[in-house]
């Protein structure tokens, strides 16, 4: 009987989550300079957006081969 494909850990961290843990939050938070450990609670966190950053797919391939193609003639 093979696991289902729900169950499977690898490559669950690399997929993007739109929930955000509170230490993740206070990361991006402290990255952004709108949080500091010393001054600001825990509660009442301002809100942080998840962005998900879309990557273009390459285009090489197809533009190597009509450059060998035009080369040929």
């Amino acid at each position: 009987m093979s696991i289902h494909s729900s169950f499977r850990s690898g490559g669950s961290a690399a997929r993007h989550r739109n929930v955000l843990t509170r230490l993740e939050r206070l990361e991006r938070l402290e990255e952004a300079k709108r949080w500091d450990a010393a001054g600001n609670g825990l509660f009442g966190l301002p809100k942080v957006r998840s962005i998900k950053i879309a990557m273009k797919k390459k285009k090489k391939k197809e533009e190597g081969a009509e450059e060998e193609a035009a080369a040929k003639k």
